[in-house]
């Protein structure tokens, strides 16, 4: 049997990430990962997707400073980003929040990020097995008198794997964090309540394209709402490198086109039988977006992403849970629903929790986790869910008044009391309806599972 300090299920942002830290300050960590293969990377790793975009504030939150960053995992520099209404856009071209990062940020290379990450660990003293998925873990609260506590992990291959503390960094599919934290949930209590893959996860699609150089915006990302059915669905544009753009759409799982008015909808049609698939959406988009050419126009790069050219993964989209480090456990990441269909993923938050994570599981005071993330993250947190509550259920026109009073409101980027009163009753309405619904989450109110509700 292996034994180690920190054991890290998930080869990630998040638990790389972990296994930096934990090593970096004297722990023996071990990262546990699947690994699968791509035709666009050069080792084995996990199933990361390429759809990867970091405003300039998320890098701070990630704690790391600009030239932290490799150049050669980032693709392109932005400046700006356009939200899409059907007869309304708002363009903004600063984030509005203090940030080291001089841009608005940049488009980068996920596998090369992962694989940056990795090597980093590495070097710090982490190991790495990959290969080998988790068929079960169990955890021994009982104490060794040199342990508070002992986890066991059994490996695909028959090895098993001891540690003290656990990383359970396995991503939105939750494969192995749902039956490791059942355990602490009381009477017939299960973490899918809460984390339900099916309900609590959004399903995104991508196709890496190129793009004819006329219509080519290559600093910009681009979104559209209002155009397709469902909570936070939405397609977009980020462009690669070259003239490569990935156009791709996020939306909740298991839509049933008979909840909505098909003629409502710019991207369905009458003749729906169900909600389109992923790559019909694109091709829609495309036709109505650039009307005067054809989708031959924009051929796939069959070399890049997963398959073909595509990708299909899927993101988190709830509320996260607290973790229950009484028994030796920190959640990170996409695992513990901290990343957002709303603003596209979250590597920002998988790098930054993981990191807590890894350095408190060395120090021996995991306890703190909770309270850790909260204070770096809250209130990336609070924006996100408060969104997302306040655009439930928006419709095509809804997108329409929220984009043309947000410009208003923003003033070309300057938002002030002024521009409340510029921007008349629809400005006043927005900021309220907002600080209303970011009320009900202040003080943590975002958290869905706290860990005092946890039997450890």
């Amino acid at each position: 049997m292996e034994r180690v300090d920190v054991a890290i299920v998930g080869g990630g942002p998040a638990g790389t990430s972990a296994a930096w830290k934990a090593a970096e300050h004297g722990a023996s960590a071990l990262v546990i990962e699947k690994g699968v293969p791509r035709a666009d990377r050069d080792h084995l790793g996990p199933d990361s997707t390429d759809a990867a975009g970091m405003l300039d504030y998320w890098v701070d939150l990630m704690d790391f400073d600009p030239e932290d960053i490799p150049e050669e995992i980032i693709l392109r520099r932005l400046d700006g980003a356009d939200f899409i209404g059907p007869s309304e856009t708002l363009t903004i071209e600063d984030t509005s929040i203090d940030a080291s990062y001089p841009d608005f940020g940049f488009a980068f290379h996920r596998a090369r990020f992962d694989d940056w990450l990795r090597e980093e660990a590495e070097a710090a003293g982490a190991t790495y097995r990959v290969g080998d998925s988790i068929t079960a873990v169990e955890t021994d609260r009982s104490g060794d008198g040199t342990r508070a506590q002992t986890h066991q992990l059994t490996l695909s291959n028959g090895d098993t794997v001891e540690s003290e503390y656990l990383v359970l960094a396995d991503g939105p599919q939750r494969t192995v964090t749902t039956d490791v934290l059942d355990q602490f949930l009381p009477g017939s209590r299960s973490i899918t309540d809460h984390l339900n893959p099916r309900t609590a996860n959004h399903i995104a699609y991508q196709e890496h394209r190129r793009v004819p150089d006329d219509i080519y915006e290559p600093h910009r990302l681009k979104f559209w709402w209002g155009y397709m059915p469902g909570h936070t669905a939405y397609p977009w544009v980020f462009p690669n490198d070259g003239d490569v753009a990935r156009i791709g759409l996020t939306m909740p799982i298991g839509l049933d086109i008979d909840d909505f008015d098909r003629s409502e909808w710019a991207l369905l049609r009458e003749d729906d039988d169900g909600i389109p698939r992923g790559g019909e959406y694109i091709e829609r988009l495309l036709e109505l977006v650039y009307p005067e050419y054809d989708i031959e126009d924009f051929p796939l790069v069959e070399d890049r992403g997963k398959q073909g050219g595509t990708e299909t993964y899927p993101i988190s989209s709830t509320q996260p849970i607290e973790s229950p480090t009484a028994a030796g456990i920190a959640v990170v990441g996409g695992a513990m629903g901290g990343t957002s269909a709303f603003h596209e993923g979250g590597d920002h938050v998988a790098v930054r929790t993981g990191k807590l994570a890894g350095e408190l599981a060395a120090k021996d005071c995991l306890e703190r986790y909770n309270s850790a993330w909260k204070d770096a993250l809250g209130d990336e947190f609070t924006r996100n869910v408060t969104m997302a509550d306040v655009v439930h259920d928006y419709g095509p026109d809804d997108w329409d008044w929220a984009f043309g009073t947000a410009e208003r409101l923003l003033n070309r980027g300057e938002y002030s009391w002024w521009s409340i009163l510029r921007s008349g009753l629809s400005g006043y309405r927005m900021v309220r309806l907002y600080n209303s619904t970011k009320d009900t989450f202040r003080d943590g109110g975002y958290v869905q599972l706290a860990e005092s509700e946890y039997e450890t």
